[in-house]
């Protein structure tokens, strides 16, 4: 054993710092372990407006339509004119296609590609910096779409947002799926979740900040029509 006081220091100094090193990178390892993002569920892909599709049906003579989803959520194929494609599956759409042109083709096969999914969005409300509408163009979890959107502002409650997915057929009501930003931001990612489409994410303001906008509007109840109002006038001065 070293008999120099400051030696033994350094070296009792050395292993104290070693294990610290490694029961932090244990720590975070665990709590990485622990917190880690919910598994994603991916379903068939539903077709809806404005999808643009290819619908191909062999044998020869090959028909080949490039179709883009109208708003009532039909397209027109040649042959048998217009079928339903708003919620339905690309091989739901092709089975159909195949059962009804089956009378003018013998042995029609049918397939039906996307081009262009532009049906899928996500719809970011409430305080963020940038809100709209946002296309889903791949696996989307919350902090991306979120960053989509210019991210959370000042005023928002980040405990407190909710993610509002379609109707749920037991209960006949959306499901509403609370989500913690702060917690995500800690390491956290149990609520991390993925996005799907039609989701609407909504980031609620603070309470202080739902006290301020209180007291905007009763203190100044004109000033969205002023603005409005200097629009106008601002677009009747430009020749």
């Amino acid at each position: 054993m070293n008999s120099d006081p400051r030696a033994w220091n350094l070296e009792l100094r050395t292993h104290l710092l070693g294990l610290a090193l490694l029961l932090c990178t244990f720590g975070v390892g665990c709590a990485t372990a622990l917190h880690p993002e919910p598994p994603a569920v991916f379903e068939d892909y539903r077709v809806g407006a404005p999808d643009a599709l290819i619908v191909t049906v062999l044998p020869d003579p090959i028909i080949q339509e490039s179709v883009v989803v109208r708003p009532d959520g039909k397209i027109t194929i040649q042959l048998i004119g217009d079928v339903d494609a708003d919620g339905r599956t690309p091989s739901q759409i092709a089975a159909e296609i195949e059962e009804r042109i089956s009378r003018y083709k013998r042995g029609a096969r049918a397939t039906v590609a996307v081009t262009s999914a532009d049906s899928s969005t996500v719809t970011i409300l409430g305080e963020v910096k940038r809100p709209g509408t946002f296309p889903l163009r791949k696996n989307t979890r919350l902090a991306e779409a979120l960053g989509t959107a210019g991210g959370p502002t000042t005023f928002a409650s980040l405990g407190s947002i909710q993610v509002v997915r379609g109707m749920n057929g037991r209960s006949g009501q959306a499901d509403v799926i609370p989500v913690d930003l702060g917690e995500i931001r800690d390491g956290n990612l149990s609520t991390n979740i993925q996005i799907y489409a039609d989701d609407i994410i909504y980031v609620p303001p603070t309470v202080l900040a739902q006290v301020g906008y209180a007291f905007q509007a009763v203190l100044f109840p004109l000033s969205p029509l002023l603005g409005i109002a200097n629009s106008f006038v601002g677009s009747a001065l430009v020749p």
